[in-house]
């Protein structure tokens, strides 16, 4: 092989796909108008333009292989140099199945790089997967589709794809006969379309925050999220699997013969007589392939306080942090526990001509009038990190970083703290006070956490009770005793019952419960001598801070929810 190839397109800046389209037309291996037609199946199919070319029969694979090469400034690897392969390479690491699927054969192994041959150079999936599952450096080779057939045949002999392996690998219902065509064929029937649309009206109609669309060996199981609880709604044969994934790869313009690795889209609908964004994932499992959609229904939220369920208190301390000039402000609390609407809301109250207000995000769930959002990109390079490092030269009052997930990170958020930013951001924490243990876990000095640390609200979601349904009931003197309440004083906790307002689950919506950690002189001191999040806590708690289970317990008091919705969010206190 030349030595171009050894260097040039050993990383991912590889020459843009619509060159391979000017190359196949400049060496005369298709006609425009031809080529044309192609492009448009591609788009409606949502399959690559190179693998349509072939499957209609309108480019040969030596003239597509040539074409590859071309635009690689590469050869095409030959079948003898295969037959020079004497044994497999990395077989610990790369299996013949998945080298398979990938259409894909490493072909020569350096202590830093891998030659990998492919019968599509382009795939970035690919090279990723190898690069993760090897720890090396990929370099992107051409071999045409039968040579490399031919070298899985003599160097992985008893990789059969009618073996047990192989079945489950591709059990979606379906026969192995199934292909790319077929998919596309059975997402455009009626039937599917009708079906998927069903299910996506229906979750939004009914207010579901997610649609999971998940294959076993027996059904395909549909299941809604309401309140935070999933649901099943639906089951269908699992020979609907491949048809009704693929239509939903189709719609949000995903690789639909992509069955290897995961996918993230979007997807945009009018429900209605309004738009409804949908955060599409797709990954493999041992039947199929899962998809959860997150239903991102603008006007099912609102950035209002009041709307959140926060206690008055809370909010007042919270917006006060919001207002000071500088430091950092953080919100925390486990996946799904609402605190980017916390975040948003807190943003649409300091939002205004005089500041410039900037997010750093992944995803971007809400667009928010006059606030300039940037999505991160990791697969370029932009991260949290390099976003942050950037929009600092933007010249920000306020910066909002959708999370901080390593030391890079929190390091350039104090530094924008400390010199004059207001920098807002998430952490995955437990507590308000387990939030400055997790900053010193990845590497932030003690001195520099007290410097810029202005506030720490930790949150967590509890369903609320119908109100149509609950039932009051008085508190046993046991309970009371064990809750810290009064024993010789009644009390009453509510109970959820169920009703078809509440569809029989007796809770009807969601409300925050939190806690707010302003840093006080005391507490300081106590981060700055080491002190763990259990002594930060109390010393707040001495100072009047209300911790999150306080906050529940009274919510179910006030006949708001439940105590065990409180115990199964939150916990109990010893």
């Amino acid at each position: 092989m030349n030595e171009l190839s050894s260097s040039s397109w050993s990383q991912d800046d590889l020459p843009e796909k619509n060159d391979l389209e000017s190359i196949i037309l400049k060496r005369g291996a298709c006609e425009p108008r031809t080529l044309e037609r192609a492009r448009n199946v591609a788009f409606e199919t949502g399959q690559p333009l190179a693998l349509v070319l072939l499957q209609l029969g309108l480019v040969s694979e030596t003239d597509l292989a040539r074409a590859y090469a071309a635009l690689l400034q590469t050869e095409v690897v030959e079948a003898p140099q295969l037959a020079q392969i004497a044994e497999p390479i990395m077989p610990d690491h790369l299996s013949a199945r998945f080298l398979r699927q990938a259409r894909a054969i490493p072909i020569d192994q350096t202590r830093s790089s891998l030659r990998l041959a492919m019968a599509d150079p382009l795939d970035d999936y690919t090279c990723a997967a190898v690069r993760l599952a090897t720890g090396l450096n990929v370099i992107r080779e051409v071999v045409r589709p039968a040579d490399l057939e031919a070298a899985f045949s003599r160097l992985y002999p008893d990789d059969d794809e009618s073996t047990e392996e192989n079945a489950e690998l591709l059990a979606e219902g379906n026969s192995a006969e199934e292909d790319t065509d077929r998919l596309k064929d059975l997402a455009s029937e009626a039937p599917i379309i009708r079906l998927v649309n069903q299910i996506i009206f229906r979750a939004v109609e009914t207010r579901a925050s997610d649609i999971h669309i998940e294959p076993f060996e027996d059904r395909l199981l549909i299941r809604y999220r309401y309140d935070g609880v999933l649901h099943e709604v639906d089951s269908q044969s699992p020979r609907m699997t491949s048809a009704l994934i693929s239509r939903i790869k189709i719609m949000s313009k995903l690789d639909i013969a992509e069955r290897r690795l995961p996918q993230d889209g979007r997807i945009k609908l009018a429900v209605r007589g309004h738009e409804v964004d949908f955060r599409v994932s797709t990954v493999p499992s041992l039947h199929g392939e899962i998809a959860v959609l997150r239903v991102l229904d603008r006007t099912t939220v609102s950035f209002d306080y009041a709307r959140l369920g926060l206690a008055p208190a809370i909010i007042k301390e919270f917006r006060a942090a919001l207002e000071l000039p500088n430091g950092i402000v953080l919100v925390t609390g486990p996946t799904g526990s609402g605190k980017t609407t916390t975040l948003y809301t807190g943003l649409a109250g300091i939002n205004s001509r005089e500041r410039n207000v900037m997010t750093v995000e992944d995803p971007i769930e809400y667009q928010l009038s006059g606030i300039n959002q940037i999505q991160t990109r990791p697969v370029i390079g932009l991260t949290f990190a390099s976003l942050l490092r950037a929009i600092l030269r933007q010249d920000p009052d306020v910066i909002m970083v959708g999370e901080i997930r390593d030391l890079e990170t929190a390091q350039i958020a104090v530094q924008a703290a400390l010199t004059g930013h207001l920098v807002l951001s998430t952490l995955h924490t437990n507590s308000a006070a387990a939030a400055v243990t997790r900053l010193r876990d990845m590497g932030l000095e003690d001195y520099l956490i007290t410097a810029v640390l202005r506030g720490i609200l930790a949150q967590r979601l509890v369903r609320k009770l119908c109100d149509n349904c609950r039932h009051p009931g008085p508190v046993l003197p046991e309970l009371a005793q064990r809750l810290g309440l009064d024993p010789k004083q009644p009390h009453t906790l509510w109970h959820a019952v169920g009703c078809p307002q509440c569809r029989q689950t007796g809770y009807r919506g969601r409300s925050a419960v939190a806690e707010f950690l302003q840093p006080s002189r005391d507490v300081t001191r106590l981060i700055l001598s080491g002190a763990d999040h259990t002594e930060i806590e109390r010393a707040a708690v001495a100072e009047g801070m209300e911790t999150m289970f306080q906050a529940g317990l009274r919510a179910a008091l006030a006949g708001e929810t439940t105590l065990e919705e409180i115990s199964r969010i939150i916990g109990l206190e010893e």
